[in-house]
């Protein structure tokens, strides 16, 4: 009788969790209601984590979204950079650097590199540290975003579109200098960054730019 009632109890719970959209809470209360007694935790105790197990869960997955939504080209992280292989970069510095505070200082930070020596992994990598930090970040190259702006700007829905991407707290552009610009191009990259620095810490929210250039003549990246 009573593992029925438990059953029955369990199954409005499901139920009620569902409506109010809490899935932690449903997929953990039978799992914590039964530590809890053999733990002798208080009714408060227990309340205390189911609602801790469903904050815990529910900002895991504030934070995949935000690494989803940034469209990065590949997942990478900074714990998988090799920074023997390029003793140009400080670790030190990276590690510092994914903290965030120059995204509150409203910095951009620029790395320099030939192709394949590591630029895309480090914006990369920053990236999802911001995203970590649950901040709305975008990743794209300069010639992908001066297309879109420039098509924007052909269906009369450039300022639309700079909204769009004034939204984003952190946005890291690879394969800057990659491909020659054309005059229009380079305005409106200086336009997106210029008032990404401008907006930056004070007015609205913090914002920073990651930019990865080629300059044509570097073995490691260099900040």
């Amino acid at each position: 009788m009573n593992a029925e009632r438990t059953a029955l109890e369990a199954a409005t719970i499901h139920q009620q969790c569902k409506v109010l959209h809490l899935p932690s809470i449903a997929a953990q209360c039978t799992q914590l209601a039964e530590q809890a007694v053999r733990e002798r935790r208080t009714h408060l105790g227990y309340l205390e984590a189911l609602l801790q197990a469903e904050l815990e869960d529910r900002e895991q997955r504030l934070i995949e979204r935000r690494i989803h939504e940034a469209r990065l080209p590949r997942m990478k992280t900074l714990e998988e950079f090799d920074f023997a292989k390029c003793p140009r970069i400080s670790a030190q510095q990276i590690h510092e650097l994914a903290k965030g505070n120059y995204i509150a200082r409203a910095e951009p930070i620029i790395f320099i590199g030939d192709s394949g020596t590591g630029k895309t992994h480090l914006l990369t990598g920053l990236a999802v540290a911001a995203c970590r930090q649950k901040r709305r970040v975008r990743f794209t190259t300069a010639a992908a975003m001066i297309n879109e702006l420039v098509e924007a700007k052909h269906q009369l829905q450039l300022g639309r579109t700079l909204a769009r991407w004034a939204r984003y707290d952190l946005i890291a552009l690879d394969e800057v200098g990659y491909v020659p610009l054309a005059e229009v191009g380079a305005e409106f990259l200086f336009q997106v960054i210029a008032e990404r620095a401008e907006k930056g810490g004070g007015n609205r929210h913090d914002q920073s730019a990651l930019l990865g250039m080629d300059p044509g003549d570097s073995q490691c990246p260099a900040l």
